[in-house]
């Protein structure tokens, strides 16, 4: 009797073992969303930098798909996160700026990711994922704005927009706050980027038994510019102190961004998870010492160099591997791709700007995603239609750019192209006047150099090998 029942013992646990494999392998879909802050877009080896090799961000690409003409929705990193987390362009509920403490009538009560306004993560939660943060927030620091508000059950980071790489202070102020979390005692930095990519993997590995949503927000390699000793070394060559340190920044993000994907490969879902790469906007040339080549402009203003990112996705057995898609794709595409692909309805009510990429990444239809985009920052206003940008600025010539012909934006055609050039005025007029009011003021500096950063002249090619 006891060897019979010890047969059908083991036959029921070889049945739960069989059936919870299948479970695992027929679950929903991962998503593994990494934001790099402030990255330049010819600053990987994938976009032909030759100062840097940037091995696993180029993998991404390689195994999957990279958007030539990939957007985010703002020039800087506040709104852009929050276009990112709702899909819809946020200037069309006001969130137009940055949270800056040092502009007249700042309210942090009020200032944040409007609780009206629901999050991807929210939605995710509320289908059975689990949901992380890890990192920069930035949408806001009161109790109604804080993550684990917005949608994630966990949160391990900072609220406000950069941090220290190095130092955090129990009752620091900017980047020396405090790092946050709700469910470990967070421990005490060693290097910023490093710490990230540890949470990760233990996020990864603590969910792997359920579909789960990590948005990895890392802060590299925004300011301040702070690297390791190890990885300076391997730049010493290059003569410039402050690109020799972004640079080694950015090796460090590479070498996390491969740890996130080797965590997956070794707890068996790579094939069972979307992890997509991007930028919150174009690189600050002067701040960062980063490179937007071949595209003008940088962080702050409507030029390419402000708003076309490094974006890239793969998904194992669903996306083309080692394909570059070169119809414009927007950061609020993002919000509606992981919820189709969760199978989460979405519907008119929803209000997305953004839509689902996978039909268009896998030959399901022949359309293009988007015939126009447009933006909305401080004193400027921008459109794309088709191959023509136009940018508004007041008091000056509107600039009109053929992006077909001239991807660096140097020749404005507004005047040999006055049709054009009116219409594409006239819809983007009839846009801004149906929005709201920005719901609160840029800070001084991104207000303050709007026009001189229109009129610099930037480096439209790829740094040497110094």
């Amino acid at each position: 009797m006891d060897a019979v029942k010890m047969i059908v013992t083991l036959g029921l646990l070889f049945w739960f073992c069989q059936t919870a494999h299948s479970q695992t392998s027929s679950q929903k879909p991962n998503i593994v969303l990494i934001l790099a802050d402030d990255l330049g877009y010819a600053d990987l080896s994938v976009n032909g930098s030759f100062q840097i090799q940037t091995p696993h961000i180029d993998a991404l690409a390689g195994e999957g798909v990279r958007f030539s003409q990939g957007y985010v929705s703002s020039a800087v990193c506040s709104p852009s996160r929050a276009g990112l987390l709702t899909g819809k362009n946020q200037v069309k509920f006001g969130y137009d700026n940055n949270l800056s403490e040092n502009v007249p009538g700042f309210d942090p009560e009020y200032a944040g990711l409007p609780v009206n306004e629901v999050t991807v993560a929210e939605r995710l939660k509320e289908n059975g994922y689990a949901t992380g943060l890890i990192g920069k927030w930035h949408l806001g620091s009161k109790e109604q704005f804080h993550p684990i508000n917005r949608g994630f059950d966990e949160f391990w980071g900072y609220l406000n927009g950069g941090h220290n790489y190095f130092r955090s202070e129990e009752n620091g102020k900017g980047y020396l706050g405090p790092i946050l979390s709700n469910y470990k005692k967070p421990q005490e930095i060693t290097y910023l980027t490093d710490d990230k990519g540890d949470e990760c993997v233990d996020f990864i590995e603590r969910h792997k038994d359920e579909p789960f949503f990590l948005f990895a927000s890392f802060n590299a390699p925004h300011t301040p510019l702070q690297a390791t000793e190890e990885d300076l070394k391997l730049f010493s060559h290059i003569e410039d102190k402050k690109r020799r340190t972004y640079l080694a920044m950015v090796h460090r993000l590479d070498i996390n961004v491969g740890r996130i994907v080797e965590a997956l490969d070794e707890n068996g879902l790579s094939d069972n998870t979307l992890i997509v790469f991007l930028s919150d906007n174009g690189g600050p040339v002067d701040q960062n010492s980063s490179n937007n080549a071949p595209f003008n402009g940088q962080k702050g203003i409507l030029l390419e160099g402000g708003i076309r990112v490094p974006f890239m996705m793969k998904w194992n057995g669903v996306l083309p591997k080692g394909e570059v898609y070169e119809n414009a794709v927007s950061s609020l595409d993002l919000t509606p791709t992981f919820l189709q692909m969760a199978g989460i309805n979405i519907t008119e009510s929803d209000g997305f700007d953004g839509v689902d990429l996978l039909p268009f990444l896998t030959n399901q239809t022949e359309e293009i995603p988007h015939e126009t985009l447009k933006w909305r920052f401080t004193i400027s206003a921008g459109i794309i239609k088709g191959n023509w940008k136009l940018v508004r600025i007041p008091d000056r010539l509107p600039m009109l750019f053929d992006l077909s012909r001239d991807i660096s934006e140097q020749n404005n055609v507004s005047l040999e192209n006055l049709t054009i050039t009116n219409q594409l005025l006239k819809e983007l007029g009839a846009w801004d006047i149906s929005l709201p009011n920005p719901l609160f003021q840029e800070g001084p500096y991104w207000r303050g150099v709007q026009l001189d950063l229109y009129d610099k002249e930037y480096q439209l090619t790829q740094p040497e090998l110094d």
